[in-house]
């Protein structure tokens, strides 16, 4: 069998409050592959977010090992964590977090110029992701000139122009109206029926339902993994796949 891309072995994150102690991930476990389109969902403290962070770099764990394409991240010091941020991960995030004063065109190559690409390719490379989410008519323009829709597909090429090995999206439709955030989703669709491993974060069961595969959590652990086609899935109390909430409909 080949090697998961994303390996969590009884992964712990535990944090220290004073006299208090608390779990925010107890002993998780997962895999997921190469070109799988994944949602992790949750509600409030379930430990999505922790997940999230770890996935991406952001944090390590407490106890227990993720492996990211074989690599024991919790080995890592700060600089290679960074490193691996910067070309294995493209980062789409629920404010968009584009630089104000930046053209999306440049917006777009900050990753690239944290990598140390030359200007000419980093150019080119811009552009071409640009292309890939209809915007490249629109390189020149600001942030602010924009629609959140353009903003957020503005952040999907960010994402996507380091070519990255993992592309995670915490909440990426959660400040879109619902024909917006179908429009995102259907990119992110998208790219992974081009091949591209999607990590979805969200707390929605109608957007989870987009992925191929869910992973529910509770109080810190998995308690489902498995196809989306499944009620089971589902996070207790929220939309079911198919009704009209959050960005979808």
């Amino acid at each position: 069998m080949d090697t998961p891309l994303i390996e969590f072995r009884e992964v712990s994150k535990i944090y220290h409050m004073g006299d208090s102690v608390v779990i925010a991930a107890n002993k998780i476990s997962m895999s997921i592959y190469q070109g799988e389109f994944v949602a992790i969902v949750g509600q409030s403290g379930s430990g999505k977010s922790t997940c999230m962070n770890i996935i991406g770099c952001l944090d390590v764990p407490s106890e227990g090992q993720y492996l990211l394409d074989g690599h024991d991240v919790g080995k890592m010091n700060k600089n290679q964590l960074a490193e691996i941020r910067n070309k294995k991960l493209g980062f789409i995030f629920q404010q968009y977090n584009l630089l104000p004063k930046l053209t999306l065109l440049e917006n777009v190559m900050v990753p690239l110029m944290y990598a140390g690409v030359p200007l000419r390719e980093r150019r080119q490379r811009a552009m071409d992701a640009l292309e890939s989410v209809g915007l490249k008519d629109k390189y020149k323009h600001r942030p602010n000139q924009l629609s959140g829709g353009q903003q957020q597909r503005v952040s999907i090429a960010r994402a996507l122009v380091g070519m990255p090995s993992v592309i995670l999206a915490d909440e990426p439709t959660g400040a879109l109206d619902s024909k917006t955030g179908r429009e995102v989703l259907n990119i992110l669709q998208g790219l992974n029926n081009q091949g591209n491993t999607v990590v979805l974060i969200t707390h929605d069961n109608s957007i989870a339902a987009t992925a191929k595969r869910i992973i529910r959590l509770e109080d810190g652990c998995v308690v489902y993994d498995g196809p989306a086609s499944d009620p089971r899935a589902f996070v207790r109390g929220g939309m079911a796949a198919g009704e009209t909430g959050g960005a979808v409909q």
